[in-house]
């Protein structure tokens, strides 16, 4: 693989560095500041693991063919035009995925499409890292509010307690329980689908593996969400309404991921054993 003469390397992560620097340094601050979304504090990790799969595979970028290809200027026009856009309008999202679009484009016309294939993986991974724009997702936070709260619901009245839902509002006879948006499970859920993907690629050399545990990280955070719910509708009705909040609705906040954790292994473990290990039934594999 060929690299662009040192001067012009320069000169581009400058144009770069100058292009992007408030757009960068305000998401590193939604992800870390004192201010930071809580939604998307997982997004902190997205690049240095997308830094950790480029250095894995450097060996193999090393000795990709360069084949430059003019084809990477639409996408570098297109990613400047939704630069442009972003900043005009105040749309962060566009913006932010702009830097995307630009960095493929850049790959494609220096290096060319075979060593984007190369680095398509921790390319996509990257798009985790942007925070979702508010207007999507709130589609997304009302319907995940309902469904936590109709489980959780089924959970309380499985074990006898008596229980009314109203909406997104659990009635119990000591006092409502209102799933608000923080209790949508939104946060769980982008937390684990991301460190769903980073652990298929850890743990895992099938990529249709990887996939189904992407997959599987959606119904299992939405399934640990309810599960919380259920367990602080248990406390409230035993022990009283202030379980309902300071270190119990905290500590349950954490918990949360590590029951998602353990679900997610148990997944792991179960296609393990569907499909079979892929070292074992390898013709080199030999018996202890």
């Amino acid at each position: 693989m060929s690299s662009l003469p040192s001067w012009q390397a320069v000169a581009l992560l400058l144009l770069l560095g100058w292009l992007y620097a408030s757009i960068l340094a305000r998401l590193f601050l939604q992800w870390v500041g004192p201010h930071s979304d809580p939604n998307f504090q997982h997004g902190i990790f997205v690049p240095l693991f997308a830094l950790f799969v480029l250095w894995q595979d450097r060996k193999k970028l090393q000795a990709t063919e360069s084949a430059p290809s003019w084809m990477g200027l639409p996408l570098v026009v297109l990613s400047l035009l939704m630069l442009i856009l972003g900043v005009l309008g105040a749309e962060l999202f566009f913006s932010r995925a702009s830097l995307l679009i630009l960095l493929a484009g850049l790959i494609v016309l220096f290096q060319g499409w075979t060593l984007f294939r190369a680095v398509l993986f921790p390319w996509a991974c990257l798009i985790l890292m942007i925070p979702i724009p508010n207007l999507i997702l709130q589609q997304i936070t009302f319907p995940l509010q309902l469904q936590a709260a109709r489980l959780a619901t089924g959970l309380l009245e499985l074990v006898g307690v008596p229980v009314l839902r109203q909406g997104n509002v659990i009635v119990l006879a000591s006092m409502p329980l209102d799933v608000a948006e923080a209790c949508s499970g939104i946060r769980s859920l982008l937390t684990l689908v991301t460190l769903a993907i980073i652990y298929g690629y850890l743990t895992e050399t099938r990529k249709r593996v990887r996939v189904v545990l992407a997959v599987a990280a959606v119904p299992i955070a939405v399934a640990a969400n309810s599960f919380r719910i259920f367990g602080t509708g248990l406390l409230v009705q035993h022990w009283g309404p202030d379980k309902a909040e300071g270190f119990f609705h905290a500590f349950s906040g954490w918990l949360i991921y590590v029951v998602a954790l353990i679900m997610l292994f148990a997944v792991h473990r179960a296609i393990s054993l569907l499909w079979g290990n892929p070292e074992m039934s390898s013709p080199e594999a030999k018996p202890a």
